[in-house]
């Protein structure tokens, strides 16, 4: 069992870290120790490299992306529900693409295969929801969908929703 202080303090490394890596790419370990309020040691202990943090802060952002769905079609139509959560799932490969760097390719690799399963799932699902509603082709696979968010994050962002849109409205019955 995990002492409630380290889980803070493994806390306050991640919200440290996401907030100096969303402002500078380059921040150094030592810079996100004393922005969180920890001792090196301490970073080190939970984090024993930068690689190591980059991959839990993406795998926390698309831990809270694929968590996001269930409230996301509760509270929206499918199509919106889809819109909404495709805009997220492409700022989170934005953020990973910046990171990109300080990542190795076995790092890239091994993030890749961790969360194509879960964010294959979560497609799905908002996929079936708007299946069983009629608002979506029965013939749209999450797979294809997935290739296509891929031009989402490559594109400038002033674009990403326009594209988006075209996405969907292909998708649409």
């Amino acid at each position: 069992m995990v002492r409630s202080d380290a889980r803070e303090n493994r806390a306050r490394i991640l919200a440290a870290a996401r907030a100096a890596f969303t402002e500078d790419g380059d921040t150094s370990m030592n810079q996100i120790a004393q922005r969180a309020g920890v001792g090196p040691a301490t970073l080190y202990r939970n984090y024993p490299s930068r690689e190591a943090l980059i991959l839990d802060i993406y795998q926390d952002e698309v831990g809270l992306l694929i968590g996001s769905v269930d409230e996301l079609l509760a509270t929206k139509t499918p199509v919106e529900a889809l819109r909404h959560w495709t805009t997220d799932l492409v700022d989170a490969m934005r953020k990973k693409h910046a990171l990109g760097a300080a990542l190795s390719p076995d790092a890239h690799k091994s993030i890749t295969e961790q969360t194509y399963g879960p964010v294959i799932a979560a497609i799905t699902r908002l996929l079936d929801a708007g299946k069983s509603e009629g608002s979506i082709r029965a013939d749209a696979e999450p797979g294809d969908f997935l290739q296509l968010t891929g031009a989402l994050w490559r594109a400038a962002p002033d674009r990403s929703q326009p594209i988006l849109a075209l996405i969907l409205d292909g998708l649409q019955k």
